[in-house]
């Protein structure tokens, strides 16, 4: 095999997020439950033979040394691997959104370059290098919409009924060590259940970050405020300024505020990539 295309990243949503404690090594204690949506980046790969490990942007420039090739590298060490490849990253999710994009595509980039690279190595081995990437890495390799918990290593799959959402990202980001170093943070929301979540999973909980990003990002606020007048509850996703409705009716979005990004997107019931 010498290449492999159109390898879907979908983002995800957090349809609710408690942060219920911080150990004492300054990492909180969180439960979410992560819903993987419609919305995805394209990555494409072709082997090279030189171990070189390249990456061609497609979209909009990504940082120099991205997850990407990060994980990518991550890969070659943990197995020794003596092939390269060359990646082209057809980005869609936006960045500083809360939606998992770069972590979504290290995940795929590592179920893509097991197979092109033959290396044969199974999901919980990938796993592993991949949550030295980062905490939502090992959900995107799961496969699975999930229960999560602890610093985002603990993960339970769970079945979440189909829908539509509205998201909407303004142009503005936040930065996740803001909202996690805010003392008016609260860190201390009672533990959940899953039973409970599942009576109600889209009218579930709440975002623990939302009160702190509000206050340093005036356009998610403004954003919320017009869906609002569209008859759509928002609640923030993850730790960055996209927010997300349950779509219930058709909404005209031609009057978005300027700069807000709007998308129409579904649920998915399992990653595109599970059965690899």
């Amino acid at each position: 095999m010498q290449a492999l295309y159109d390898i879907a990243a979908p983002a995800k949503l957090n349809l609710f997020l408690h942060v219920t404690g911080r150990r004492a090594d300054g990492y909180h204690l969180l439960q979410s439950v992560f819903l993987l949506i419609d919305w995805c980046d394209q990555l494409h790969f072709e082997v090279r033979h030189d171990g070189a490990l390249s990456r061609e942007d497609l979209s909009w420039p990504l940082p120099e040394d991205d997850l990407v090739l990060r994980a990518a590298r991550a890969l070659q060490q943990a197995t020794g691997c003596t092939l390269g490849a060359h990646i082209g990253v057809e980005k869609s999710v936006p960045a500083q959104a809360g939606m998992g994009g770069g972590s979504s595509d290290a995940a795929s980039t590592l179920l893509a370059l097991n197979r092109l690279w033959d290396l044969r190595l199974p999901r919980a081995a990938l796993a592993r290098i991949g949550l030295a990437l980062g905490a939502d890495v090992p959900f995107f390799l799961g496969g699975d919409n999930a229960w999560i918990e602890g610093v985002g290593e603990q993960i339970t799959p769970i079945a979440v009924a189909p829908t539509r959402f509205l998201v909407a990202k303004p142009q503005a980001g936040l930065d996740t060590s803001l909202i996690f170093s805010d003392p008016g943070l609260k860190r201390d929301t009672d533990l959940a259940i899953i039973s409970g979540f599942a009576a109600n999973p889209y009218g579930f909980g709440h975002n623990d970050l939302q009160p702190v990003a509000e206050k340093l990002c005036p356009d998610m606020v403004q954003t919320i405020r017009w869906l609002a007048s569209k008859g759509l509850k928002a609640r923030m996703t993850g730790s960055g300024s996209a927010v997300f409705a349950q779509l219930l009716h058709a909404t005209d979005t031609q009057d978005a505020p300027q700069g807000v990004l709007v998308r129409e997107c579904k649920s998915l019931e399992c990653h595109p990539l599970k059965g690899w």
